[in-house]
């Protein structure tokens, strides 16, 4: 099995976020060997813009035309992205909220890779996602405390995002992780922490995964 590690935090070592991750993959790597990790870090890969040639590709190829060389060689960048996420098994999410959704560099890459013909069909019952039987962990953090029945709720529009975003691909097995609150008060901030990295090991466990035989 293969799980790829989507990184969207601009903070490198220092992140909190990735340090909840950390603790995933270590329980992950003890408890299955087997699979392989393989790493994006959103914070250093140039994506392709979703702008001009691009976005003519898309819809040009959606009602069953065919590019020129030069378009070809520009849509080939955002196309070799999709399919590379799409042959993965799993999936782990490390993004911080931002502005009560994801990090700008997250969206940018779902919308590169999101792409239907790759990721997702249209049919007459609607979108059909290709990635039904993949799972997804992600593990975010957040400043005030967004979890339900709290007075700031109804502003997380993250979870609901990504699950939303990602269940268009078909994956419907998302499992959150979240840190928080961890802007309020320092005692706060370590409980939270310890916390989240706590659900993050027993996180591997929820997870189905198969042994080589």
């Amino acid at each position: 099995m293969k799980l790829l590690h989507i990184i969207a935090t601009t903070r490198g070592e220092e992140s909190r976020t990735l340090s909840i991750s950390k603790e995933f993959l270590k329980t992950l790597n003890e408890k299955h060997p087997h699979v392989e990790v393989d790493e994006l870090d959103l914070s250093t890969t140039e994506l392709p813009a979703v702008l001009d040639t691009n976005v003519k590709a898309k819809y040009l190829l959606m009602m069953g035309g065919q590019l020129d060389e030069a378009t070809q060689a520009s849509w080939k960048k955002v196309s070799d992205l999709a399919e590379k996420f799409i042959s993965y098994d799993l999936y782990l999410v490390t993004a911080p909220m931002w502005n009560f959704s994801v990090p700008y560099m997250l969206k940018h890459y779902i919308d590169v890779i999101m792409q239907a013909g790759i990721l997702f069909s249209f049919t007459a019952n609607g979108p059909e996602g290709f990635a039904k039987y993949e799972q997804m962990v992600c593990i975010t953090s957040r400043g005030s405390d967004y979890s339900p029945g709290s007075p700031m709720h109804a502003l997380d529009h993250q979870e609901p995002y990504l699950r939303t975003v990602f269940g268009l691909a078909g994956i419907e097995d998302i499992h959150f992780v979240h840190a928080q609150p961890l802007d309020v008060a320092p005692g706060l901030t370590q409980t939270a922490l310890a916390k989240a990295k706590e659900e993050a090991r027993q996180m591997v466990d929820k997870l189905n995964i198969t042994t080589p035989v």
